[in-house]
């Protein structure tokens, strides 16, 4: 939940929570004994299981653009919108929509060249995970003019040609303090200049809505000014236990059956002899102290924790956030109880992609596509979300896309 262990030790030395022990000698806290914590009472007394049931009040249809692997339009589709476009550059990534998918409509390419004009007036939601190139400035409005030659740009002019009723922005949520907070006042602004209002973003924690990994999203949402009035947008209710690598890897609550063996990278002879010596859920610091100087080299006298190098995942946590690749050395990913990166197939589960889902290209572009990925399960929960949202429009202005222009 984002506490570190020194505050654990806190709340233990201190008798603020009663720390227990299980039988394979964790410590622990009992969730019913945390309701002051407010993540935990959130957790406790969520609607969950009542948002489960959100259906559209008819077909809802949407545009993705930089779409992916499909993490967020799988996302999407399981809450019951309906593509009718979707955008992405790299080939291996639309082939994989295409695989997946055949009756999407994937245009691949350069989104700068899409003319969405077709789609006025007919599109429900744009969604986007845009990439975060610097913002230049330039201009003095600090709007949607200064967003030019960024893909928010790109983004913001598919909402402009199209004026869904909703839209959605994706990002790291490093960019809400992007240059103290700046960028993001840039896009704030370009969103007035369309004639949407912005919903107070939210980084949303992945491991609150089923996931089994420790990611974080910065979600915007912008709803067309003329029904913002009509506006109750919730953000999703948390999941009532967070899942951890176990999940991901074995039968249970997210996959009917444990994870099959496949394809990964392997470590060369020399890294797999250190990396069999750090124990689950340890890193760099837990190896001999000779060991620790060799394999880390001048950084060894670095500042800083360096957490990420040498890391194997433990089965009793949710993995770290995923990247593009699992075995480099800053941001190793090892396997719990093997010595081995995780899998493809892993990854794509700790991405709560579903076992049926397949990937195209090389290795290394599988890898790179499932990291870059919108957790399927959090995109489900937002995409719920949303369907309420434009279910409650539906209801108090059901022939508002008559005034669409």
């Amino acid at each position: 939940m984002g506490v570190s262990k020194r505050t654990l030790q806190q709340w233990k030395s201190s008798g603020k929570f009663t720390a227990h022990v299980d039988e394979c000698g964790i410590e622990f806290f009992y969730t019913k004994e945390l309701l002051a914590v407010p993540e935990v009472k959130e957790m406790i007394e969520s609607c969950w299981d009542e948002e489960m049931k959100t259906t559209p009040l008819r077909p809802y249809t949407s545009i993705e653009l930089f779409a992916g692997a499909g993490g967020l339009a799988l996302g999407m589709s399981k809450a019951g919108f309906h593509h009718v476009m979707l955008n992405e550059v790299d080939h291996d990534a639309c082939q994989t929509l295409m695989k997946n998918r055949p009756d999407w409509h994937v245009a691949e390419g350069d989104v700068r060249k899409l003319n969405f004009g077709a789609y006025k007036g007919k599109v429900d939601l744009i969604t986007g995970g845009f990439p975060c190139q610097a913002f230049s400035y330039a201009g003095n409005k600090g709007g949607f003019e200064d967003t030019r030659g960024t893909l928010f740009f790109e983004l913001a002019r598919a909402v402009k040609e199209v004026r869904p009723k909703v839209f959605l922005g994706e990002n790291v949520k490093g960019l809400a303090s992007h240059d103290g907070g700046r960028t993001l006042e840039v896009i704030r602004n370009a969103i007035a200049e369309l004639g949407y209002t912005l919903i107070p973003p939210r980084v949303l924690q992945a491991i609150k809505y089923q996931v089994p990994q420790k990611r974080e999203r910065l979600i915007l949402v912008a709803i067309r000014n003329d029904l913002f009035c009509q506006n109750d947008f919730q953000w999703p209710s948390p999941y009532h236990r967070v899942m951890t690598l176990k999940d991901a890897l074995f039968a249970g609550e997210l996959f009917p059956t444990d994870v099959v063996p496949g394809a990964g990278q392997q470590y060369p002879e020399k890294k797999r002899r250190v990396m069999e010596q750090v124990p689950m859920g340890g890193y760099w610091k837990d190896l001999p102290l000779d060991v620790q100087k060799e394999y880390m080299g001048n950084s060894f006298h670095l500042e800083g924790g360096k957490t990420g190098m040498a890391r194997r995942l433990s089965l009793f946590e949710p993995s770290l956030t995923l990247t593009c690749a699992p075995a480099q050395k800053q941001t190793e990913r090892c396997h719990p109880t093997e010595t081995r990166p995780l899998t493809v197939r892993e990854y794509a589960r700790i991405q709560t992609f579903p076992d049926e889902w397949q990937f195209t290209g090389n290795m290394a572009s599988q890898y790179k596509q499932i990291g870059n990925a919108v957790p399927v399960n959090l995109a489900y929960a937002i995409g719920r979300a949303l369907i309420r949202l434009l279910n409650n429009i539906e209801r108090r202005q059901p022939d508002s896309s008559e005034r669409n222009e």
